[in-house]
């Protein structure tokens, strides 16, 4: 199996470490101010959030094995534009909090295919 070199790791750390911070700042505090006051959809997405923001944490120590983690981040910010996002900036616009979570979401619909090896993710995950 091809190996991925140490800058290519070195780029996915930093990802890792760019969502962990992210979430950190983004997620956590209204996480953590709504403990125990809710059992709702947003406390739902909080937790899921928080644990996402864990497991890209593990990601900084084991680029490779937490790869899934980056590919979900890519995928569910590509549908979330394609059918949110899009759809709803060509009829009627965005409110500020969509501008500013689709902002949030293309720059890491940028950022992460750049980060990505495509190669050892091909040969990995699809190649048997």
């Amino acid at each position: 199996m091809e190996e991925v070199g140490k800058v290519r790791l070195n780029f996915l750390r930093a990802m890792y470490v760019f969502i962990v911070i992210g979430l950190g700042l983004s997620n956590t505090p209204e996480a953590i101010s709504e403990m125990g006051r809710a059992a709702d959809s947003y406390t739902v997405i909080n937790a899921m959030l928080m644990g996402f923001m864990i497991l890209a944490l593990v990601g900084v120590f084991f680029p490779l094995k937490m790869l899934p983690i980056l590919m979900f981040e890519l995928l569910w910010k590509v549908i979330w534009l394609a059918m949110f996002a899009l759809p709803i900036h060509l009829s009627a616009g965005l409110d500020e909090y969509a501008t500013d979570v689709a902002f949030a979401c293309f720059i890491g619909v940028v950022l992460t295919p750049l980060v990505l090896p495509w190669r050892y993710i091909f040969k990995t995950y699809f190649v048997r």
